[in-house]
């Protein structure tokens, strides 16, 4: 690949992390805001049918499961971890497409360390989610090194 084309795709992959971070924000913000037995009541809502037709469903008898035992201390949690993470690579992706050359190290350590700990959730939880954003992560990690080799063979040597 040229350089160009890596550098739209470092460009792309980054502006899809940073749509991703305003999505986790959001979505902390929403549940900071939102009480616990709101959430029961929109996954009962959300369910019931389902549950009616077919009440052995997957999916429907997973999330009913899932709102049941959700508290407010897992609420605390998710709402802070989505907002703290999402304002993290917020920060990150406005620092490498204004090319801060330290960001791209940074970025490389918070995003193995994202890594790490979904792979951790992962283990408990075995959602595919996790191991989807996982894999976005580590397309982006190969992104961004590559692009900050590029940047520093660029940059005047002393």
């Amino acid at each position: 690949m040229n350089e160009n084309r890596i550098h739209k795709a470092f460009q792309i992959g980054v502006l899809l992390k940073g749509a991703h971070a305003l999505l986790e924000c959001a979505g902390g913000i929403g549940l900071a805001l939102v009480s616990t037995n709101s959430i029961s009541a929109f996954v009962n809502h959300f369910t019931q049918e389902e549950l009616i037709e077919n009440p052995g469903d997957f999916i429907a008898t997973h999330m009913l499961a899932f709102a049941q035992n959700f508290n407010v201390e897992t609420k605390h949690f998710y709402a802070f971890y989505l907002l703290s993470h999402g304002l993290v690579k917020i920060a990150l992706v406005i620092c490498l497409l204004k090319g801060k050359l330290w960001s791209y190290p940074v970025s490389l350590v918070v995003l193995g360390l994202f890594i790490a700990y979904q792979l951790y959730r992962f283990s408990y939880t075995h959602g595919p989610g996790l191991i989807i954003l996982t894999m976005l992560d580590i397309v982006v990690m190969m992104l961004v090194w590559r692009e900050y080799r590029l940047v520093r063979s660029h940059l005047p040597t002393n």
